[in-house]
């Protein structure tokens, strides 16, 4: 578990990259420049790990690229304390990035495997989400919500019901919609029935499965 100068040098050179590709939240930058990307991918790929890149982490899934990583973290405009609901913990890396933005994070993975090294991971990094959760991230979890925000980190045919439905008013659900190509989405829920739509352009994710695995 080791972070070096070294790592934290190609930190802030991925940081400068953000920067110029747009990224202008400083809580997001900070963050980034923090956690060290390298512990959570396999160590064969720790070379690459401050490259804009993403990667495989077992169970089919993908730790996503910085970039994305980093703009849908800023299309939430986390506040302190601000309640998460993240579907699709993962690696554990964009839980790192919002808990250490000061965010309240209540994440649910439907892959086992990745469910329990996540687990283990983020304690050892001093990363404390409210709640790890093996489940569908379909359902969202109705038990903690409503949500200030919902992130979705794998791509989705819909908007699930269930995640609407656990959203606070005023609250933002970003989400990657569509099939082969994804647009990154977010609705805004403005009250109880209506939402506001916005679409930021094409992103690439591995899918949102429904029920667990």
């Amino acid at each position: 578990m080791k972070d070096t100068a070294k790592h934290q040098g190609l930190r802030n050179q991925l940081v400068a990259v953000l920067e110029q590709k747009g990224i202008t939240d400083k809580n997001v930058l900070e963050a980034i420049k923090k956690i060290p990307r390298h512990l959570f991918l396999n160590s064969s790929f720790e070379d690459y790990a401050y490259q804009d890149k993403a990667f495989p982490i077992g169970a089919g899934q993908t730790i996503s690229q910085p970039y994305t990583v980093a703009f849908q973290s800023q299309l939430l405009e986390v506040q302190k304390d601000h309640k998460i609901l993240e579907i699709g913990t993962g690696s554990g890396y964009q839980t790192a990035v919002l808990c250490t933005m000061g965010a309240k994070v209540y994440s649910v993975e439907r892959q086992n495997e990745l469910f329990k090294t996540t687990s283990l991971l983020l304690p050892k990094l001093n990363i404390r989400p409210k709640h790890l959760s093996f489940g569908d991230g379909y359902k969202g979890l109705p038990n903690y919500a409503p949500f200030d925000s919902i992130i979705v980190t794998a791509g989705a045919p819909i908007i699930p019901k269930p995640l609407m439905a656990q959203l606070k008013v005023g609250g933002r659900l970003v989400i990657p919609l569509g099939e082969e190509h994804q647009i990154m989405t977010m609705l805004i829920r403005k009250n109880e029935t209506q939402f506001e739509k916005h679409e930021f352009g094409e992103f690439r994710f591995v899918p949102l499965l429904e029920n667990k695995n």
